[in-house]
């Protein structure tokens, strides 16, 4: 299915839960029935949305600690496909769980999570070097106004798609100084990592910021190559967001996933 910007977020919404209601009542069944505390009343779901080049099982440090804590937590299969595709398979992801919610999203999965539409049972939302867009503003966009990246053209491999848009690939040595990882984990991340379209990340916030409606937080990585420290900073403070400030690379979920716990579930308790 494509999407453009025009596109109505109530009818993109509605059309893919029709498409997906397999999909999110299985979310929904793992998240009410393994972990009861996602009824209302009870502690919020944590709902983890990694970013590009990542998938669910980087979050699997970080959905212990939670569920040690007694947060119920869902991990995100995020597509990768294009921001307005991707934000509608979490709108619909929501839709299918129980009692209130909190929002995590990692790099391009700040991207996703700002783009989600109004929902009442999303309570707060917690960025972990992490993009927050304006409208009108792309992942690409905002990297490119701050010098630090290490995401250059000879970092990545393009493989072009059928659709006219292209999968972009980190090329194995430049994956790990990138995420801030050591050799090993860095050759593993490398050998699964899924692509992301050019499409996504260049893809413009359509709607009104989740941030300007919602309570926010921000885990910034001071020693991030992927978005430059100074990227960070300024969306932090133009989105008025709580914010922690850590010695890590890009890959904090994976580096110090305690750290990133905590700043989830303080999130999460705030009332």
């Amino acid at each position: 299915m494509k999407f453009t910007h025009s596109t109505s977020r109530r009818l993109r919404l509605g059309g893919l839960v029709t498409g997906l209601t397999l999909v999110t009542a299985s979310l929904s069944m793992s998240a009410t029935a393994a972990d009861a505390g996602s009824k209302p009343g009870v502690k919020p779901t944590i709902v983890l949305v990694h970013g590009a080049w990542a998938d669910t099982s980087g979050w699997n440090d970080v959905i212990e600690g939670l569920r040690r804590d007694g947060y119920p937590a869902v991990a995100f299969a995020n597509p990768l496909r294009g921001l307005e595709g991707d934000a509608a398979y979490l709108d619909a992801t929501i839709a299918g769980i129980e009692g209130p919610i909190v929002l995590v999203g990692h790099s391009y999965g700040g991207s996703v999570i700002t783009e989600t539409s109004p929902d009442p049972d999303v309570k707060a939302l917690v960025y972990v070097s992490a993009f927050l867009p304006e409208q009108g503003e792309s992942a690409f966009g905002i990297s490119g106004r701050f010098p630090g990246s290490l995401i250059t053209p000879e970092a990545i491999r393009v493989v072009p798609l059928p659709s006219g848009d292209a999968d972009i690939y980190l090329q194995p040595a430049s994956l790990g100084p990138i995420f801030g990882l050591p050799a090993s984990t860095a050759r593993l991340l490398s050998a699964t990592q899924r692509p992301v379209t050019q499409g996504a990340l260049g893809g413009a916030l359509t709607g009104t910021p989740a941030w300007k409606r919602l309570p926010t937080w921000t885990l910034i990585s001071k020693t991030d190559k992927a978005i430059p420290l100074e990227a960070q900073r300024f969306m932090t403070a133009r989105a008025h967001s709580r914010t922690v400030e850590l010695n890590a690379g890009h890959a904090a979920f994976l580096t110090h996933p305690g750290a990133v716990t905590a700043v989830i579930e303080r999130a999460a308790a705030t009332r």
